[in-house]
């Protein structure tokens, strides 16, 4: 029986990651990169395919974890008949390989401990042989590419496939574990001395927690949701992914399984915003870099989503020997959607680079460049159908949502234009944000319904509807926004909780009962609701989802509201993002009569 999703709580190095679980056990890890193939397990429900367990051997009566302060240190505590035990796992940043330290720490009495570890890597279908290194001081895994080094004092043994040690801790003993991951090509990488590497690993992480600038409500959970994103980011890119996992189901036992270890450009002004207003300037601009560079080339070419490294074949494969995280099938490595026309991603690089100079972070003397060739690119592609905000497979559609977006992009590249003195054809820009304007206000509003629609000539809703006033379309004073969140609020709605698609339409591609309720789109509605002055409305929809995150805080991209669990793949940034935002929102609209802090459409 695999462990809830919620189960597991993230360390990482910010170049790699992995999800530990309460009981003790690593059963997600990806090595050397987010997108690698060196998978050393799986978190998909059969541990034949991978895991690193270490715990009592018996008599648990209790565990509780928790993060150590304001880091990635996650620390997990064991009583038994015999005594008590401290797990620490933590991931020190030290840039020159990926090591996964594990500390077990005698608190009283006298526990039997037990490790099993099964290694495979290619997601879980490659067996590494395993040997001692020359001087006798490690174990060696090695398989093709991949290399993996365990080190520790205890003696270990082979086992039906699984190096296995049983060793006893006393109070005021500590036994490390050290995994560390290279190339089998290269020399092994040097040890680190655990004791100290936990010293600098907390020492890094307090240090980066005590830049933010956040002093609003809600201080922890703003800052574990800035610490999770930073442990998503790829440092030597600055590539942040949506999430460090794959094939984690929307629904569980269905096949809305995405792989989600890729960098979305559509989270760009999202992420920069809960950056640039919590203090993290320097991460906000390694953001905008890694955008830049991605998004170079022909703006006919460019895509909605990149590999952390900026890589564009993201070729989508399915991992036929893997289970499924209860059962739920196919498991997806890679994908497809990076090939799909999705028109809103244009509008969301042109904000992410006008809210970068607004907030004064110096950028490349290309910026401008790209963005107007991206704009005249737009010119001709704005009014085609295309596949949405939700990635919709099979035909296009002339989604609301992507439309309203490539007005963004005109709007935002003519304030920049008018405010720091950059050379555009404005009178052209300004005819197409009219147009694209009055084009979806005639075809995208349903006068009888009274409401805007998920796309020209429907009847249903979509979610990303929230966002017009945020991004500035409308103010949330029109009627028509005002309809809007009224049958949103009405339709979209399960148990407190915001679907992002109409539950009355069923397509042909989505025989399968219906997700569960997007976390981020819950948010966006508390949004829209301070930007109406709702701030008792907002306050109970933010509430709401921060009573679901588990012990450590976490969240993924769904909730499944009738099994009262988090779904979809996790951490989910999205979802941490839309956290910071909305906390800073209410922050501000408390605390002044102002507009708030990280509304979009600031000019």
């Amino acid at each position: 029986m695999s462990c809830r999703i919620e189960d597991y709580a993230l360390i990482g190095d910010c170049e790699t990651a992995a999800l530990v679980s309460h009981n003790g056990s690593i059963d997600w890890l990806c090595w050397p990169d987010f997108a690698s193939d060196a998978c050393f397990a799986a978190l998909l429900g059969d541990h034949n395919h991978g895991r690193w367990l270490i715990a009592p051997k018996s008599g648990i009566k209790s565990s509780s974890r928790r993060y150590r302060g304001n880091t990635l240190i996650l620390e997990t505590r064991f009583e038994t008949d015999e005594g008590a035990v401290e797990l620490i796992d933590f991931m020190p940043p030290r840039g020159h390989a990926s090591d996964v330290v594990r500390m077990v720490r005698g608190l009283s009495g006298s526990v039997a401990m037990r490790m099993d570890m099964i290694i495979r890597f290619g997601f879980g279908v490659d067996i590494p042989w395993v040997k001692r290194s020359e001087d006798r001081t490690a174990l060696l895994a090695i398989c093709g590419q991949d290399m993996a080094v365990l080190r520790t004092p205890v003696e270990t043994r082979g086992e039906n496939m699984t190096t296995v040690a049983e060793f006893t801790i006393k109070a005021g003993e500590t036994v490390p574990f050290v995994l560390t991951y290279a190339p089998s090509h290269l020399p092994v990488p040097r040890a680190i001395d655990p004791d100290r590497a936990l010293a600098d690993t907390e020492g890094f992480w307090r240090d980066w927690s005590g830049r933010c600038t956040y002093q609003g409500e809600n201080y922890d959970l703003v800052m574990r949701s800035l610490i999770t994103l930073k442990a998503l980011t790829f440092a030597p890119t600055g590539g942040i992914v949506a999430a460090p996992t794959t094939s984690l189901p929307e629904k569980l036992g269905g096949w809305r399984n995405w792989d989600y270890r890729f960098c979305w450009l559509r989270d760009a002004t999202f992420t920069l915003l809960a950056l640039m207003n919590s203090g993290y300037t320097e991460e906000a601009l390694a953001w905008h870099d890694w955008l830049l560079r991605a998004a170079a080339g022909a703006p006919a070419h460019m895509q909605i989503m990149y590999g952390i490294m900026g890589q564009r074949r993201l070729t989508e494969w399915q991992a036929e020997w893997l289970p499924g995280y209860e059962g739920s099938q196919p498991v997806r490595i890679g994908n497809a959607a990076h090939a799909q026309l999705q028109l809103d991603v244009f509008g969301e690089l042109i904000d992410a680079f006008h809210q970068a100079r607004m907030a004064e972070l110096k950028l490349y003397d290309g910026t401008w460049s790209l963005e107007c060739a991206v704009l005249d690119h737009l010119t001709d592609v704005w009014d085609q159908p295309d596949h949405g905000i939700w990635e919709r497979r099979g035909e296009g559609r002339h989604y609301v949502f992507s439309k309203v977006m490539t007005w963004v992009a005109f709007d935002r590249a003519i304030k920049s234009a008018e405010k720091f003195g950059l050379k555009a054809p404005l009178e052209r820009w300004y005819r197409l944000r009219e147009t694209i304007h009055k084009d979806v206000c005639a075809k995208g509003f349903d006068a009888a319904l009274n409401t805007f629609v998920e796309s020209y000539g429907s009847k249903l809703l979509d979610a990303s509807l929230l966002l017009l006033p945020t991004v500035g379309f409308l103010p949330c004073s029109d009627p028509r926004i005002r309809g809007t969140i009224e049958a949103i609020e009405q339709h979209l709605i399960r148990d407190g909780f915001v679907l992002r698609h109409d539950p009355r339409e069923r397509r042909p591609d989505e025989q399968e009962p219906i997700e569960g309720a997007f976390l981020a789109c819950t948010l966006w509605l508390a949004d829209a609701h301070v930007l109406a002055g709702n701030l008792d409305k907002a306050d109970v929809l933010f509430r709401r989802v921060v009573e679901i995150a588990n012990d450590v805080g976490l969240l993924a991209e769904e909730y499944d509201t009738q099994a009262r669990r988090q779904t979809g793949n996790f951490p989910q940034a999205l979802t941490h993002i839309a956290l910071v935002t909305t906390a800073h929102n209410l922050s501000a609209a408390k605390a002044t009569s102002k507009k708030p802090a990280m509304q979009r459409s600031e000019s």
